[in-house]
């Protein structure tokens, strides 16, 4: 577990799914920035998981100094960055989706009494508040975009074809477009960054029951439990943090 100076407590882990060959997530847990991030390199694509070190790579090196505005700027910059370091390592003539060499992003923010969640991508950031469980990010996916308009159910959307296909991502387009959601905090608030791999093994009700915990570690530690009880596919990736 890690703690900031004298503020916040986080902890973090990431494990590689069954069915990969390696690990394309990546996480920064970096509480005495008030910074943390989960990447998940793009399935399918050439090099998920140099792309997901990179996004962390860039986070970990943005400066913590000044408000929360200038950081959340410094933030768009340092992804902005990424986002074109990434698409000039296209090899070729290639223009093919599976070309691409990308990854989701979630990050979170804090500063006293101020937290910033920002994201491309489908992974997310949950908030447990006053025992209730909130998403706070929406998927830049297909499937969401389909649910969004209103004219399909859940249940419908995720039967399209290519439903998760992503529409946005660090390396997908340029310029990159990050989505930024921000809000006070309050007393026994704790945040979740998760990768798709996580969420998608667990339920609501298991969500619940890990973050309700409070204690990071605890709660990264039944979070896990739970995911690998199943065959837990994909990558698992979780930063739970305490204001």
């Amino acid at each position: 577990m890690s703690q900031g100076p004298g503020r916040w407590r986080s902890a973090g882990r990431t494990q590689r799914g069954q069915a990969r060959l390696r690990n394309e997530d990546a996480f920064l847990d970096c509480p005495q920035h008030g910074c943390w991030a989960v990447a998940d390199g793009m399935g399918g694509h050439r090099h998920g998981n140099v792309a997901s070190r990179w996004v962390v790579s860039s986070l970990a090196s943005v400066s913590a100094r000044g408000n929360l505005d200038q950081r959340i700027d410094a933030v768009r910059k340092s992804l902005q960055s990424v986002n074109q370091r990434l698409r000039s390592c296209r090899a070729g003539p290639d223009t093919s989706a599976d070309a691409i060499m990308g990854s989701t992003v979630v990050a979170l923010l804090l500063e006293s009494g101020r937290a910033a969640c920002l994201w491309a991508g489908d992974s997310r950031c949950y908030l447990w508040r006053g025992q209730r469980l909130y998403q706070l990010s929406r998927d830049h996916s297909l499937l969401q975009g389909l649910m969004n308009e209103g004219q399909v159910s859940a249940t419908q959307a995720r039967a399209y074809p290519g439903a998760r296909a992503l529409t946005r991502a660090i390396g997908a387009r340029s310029p990159l477009h990050l989505e930024v959601l921000e809000l006070s905090t309050r007393p026994g608030d704790v945040f979740l960054l998760c990768s798709d791999g996580l969420y998608q093994a667990l339920s609501h009700a298991d969500l619940v029951r890990a973050l309700r915990l409070g204690a990071p570690q605890q709660a990264v530690e039944r979070l896990f439990a739970e995911a690998l009880r199943g065959a837990a596919r994909d990558d698992l990736t979780a930063v739970v943090v305490q204001p």
